[in-house]
């Protein structure tokens, strides 16, 4: 198996965990030139809000999508639109990335700014 499937399956096994609590997810995903993160509902079905490294107000604050500066400032974005919805408690979904990085100074950054999980 190649690596994007493992980490395909990976995802998987949490997602499947997280829809059975029935918990609103913060969902993250890299790649080498940016990061992403979304809040999505309960349902799976609607994303509530959103942020990442391509965002129009980003690029005035960080010059690269792909560093962990710019991992804090997403999960410090997407922090602040929660609670402005609303939203305080969610659960992580990795999405199969391993907690280590960007994907952790992500979560750390948004614990920092109000969201619980």
């Amino acid at each position: 198996m190649d690596k994007k499937i493992r980490r395909i399956r990976r995802s998987r096994k949490s997602r499947a965990k997280i829809s059975e609590l029935g918990a609103i997810r913060l969902c993250v995903h890299r790649t080498n030139s940016h990061i992403y993160a979304q809040i999505i509902d309960a349902t799976g079905g609607h994303v509530i809000t959103s942020a990442s490294s391509i965002d129009k107000g980003f690029a005035e604050q960080s010059k690269s999508g792909s560093n962990l500066t710019a991992a804090k400032l997403v999960g410090q974005m997407v922090a602040e639109k929660a609670k402005q919805l609303g939203v305080e408690k969610v659960s992580f979904d990795r999405s199969g990335f391993a907690f280590h990085g960007r994907v952790k100074a992500l979560a750390e950054a948004a614990r920092e700014h109000g969201l619980q999980f």
